[in-house]
């Protein structure tokens, strides 16, 4: 559990960018609540297996709060990725509970230049463990050579 920092500016594109930033309560609310349900639709669409999933988003802070139960910790890790990695979040609140902890990954910012062999290289001294790094990053990742500067990875420990 934990508070993750994002590149608000970079992701996908759920929902537009004003999305929150109206002065009428009602409308903001709404504007809210329609990004959370982008987000969780978001998360459902990678066939990630939860239970009781909650996902809240504060168009005045940028920050998603995500809760609810996950098996394992890869599953925490990929859906804290999903609230993140979703342009206009800038943070995301951890609230999820995992039935079997493990060893958390790291996680790594793509900077132009970047690709996962570059990051396999500095994270586990072999370039060719970039296969490790794309997997880890599935279902939000569907080729190796798809990745972009403000993009947040999951860095599992060395196998």
């Amino acid at each position: 559990m934990g508070l993750f920092s994002f590149i608000k500016e970079a992701g996908e594109k759920l929902f537009g960018s004003a999305q929150a930033a109206t002065a009428d309560p009602a409308r903001s609310a709404a504007a809210n609540q329609a990004a959370a349900d982008a987000i969780l639709a978001y998360i459902r669409s990678m066939k990630l297996p939860t239970e009781g999933l909650t996902v809240k988003f504060d168009g005045a802070s940028a920050a998603v709060t995500v809760s609810g139960t996950v098996a394992d910790q890869h599953t925490r890790e990929k859906i804290l990725l999903c609230c993140g990695n979703v342009a206009g979040v800038s943070q995301v609140n951890d609230e999820i509970t995992v039935s079997a902890p493990v060893p958390e990954s790291k996680f790594y910012t793509v900077v132009r230049g970047d690709t996962l062999s570059k990051i396999a290289k500095e994270y586990y001294g072999n370039a060719n463990a970039y296969m490790q790094i794309f997997e880890a990053n599935k279902p939000m990742l569907t080729h190796p050579d798809k990745i972009y500067p403000g993009q947040v990875l999951r860095i599992p420990p060395k196998a």
